[in-house]
């Protein structure tokens, strides 16, 4: 059951030295991603959950929202300060974030 009241922010609200958990597949991470993102693909979160920084609020991001929606109840039920970014990566470009590609050309949201 997905949680009505979980916290969330927008794109434009997530600060430049925050803490940015890109939930998505490893095609769309290699298109187009923040800069400063820690890279977990959601079906690999459980396994990696040391890999969550804490001591801060974690932005869980992945296309447009639902599945980083997911990633944030679960770590928030670990005790994680986890809020959901609203729109996800399609926000973000259209909010004139940077984004960064891992390949050749123009990053861009897969």
């Amino acid at each position: 059951m997905f949680n009505s009241q979980l916290p969330a922010v927008d794109a434009s609200g997530v600060p430049a030295d925050g803490i940015l958990l890109d939930v998505r597949e490893n095609d769309e991470w290699a298109a187009g991603h923040a800069e400063q993102a820690l890279h977990i693909p959601m079906g690999e979160i459980v396994g990696r959950i040391a890999e969550v920084p804490d001591g801060g609020t974690v932005h869980v991001i992945c296309r447009v929202g639902g599945r980083s929606g997911q990633v944030a109840q679960y770590l928030i039920a670990q005790g994680v300060d986890a809020v959901n970014v609203d729109g996800g990566m399609l926000a973000w470009e259209a909010a004139g974030r940077p984004l960064v590609t891992d390949g050749d050309g123009p990053a861009f949201v897969l």
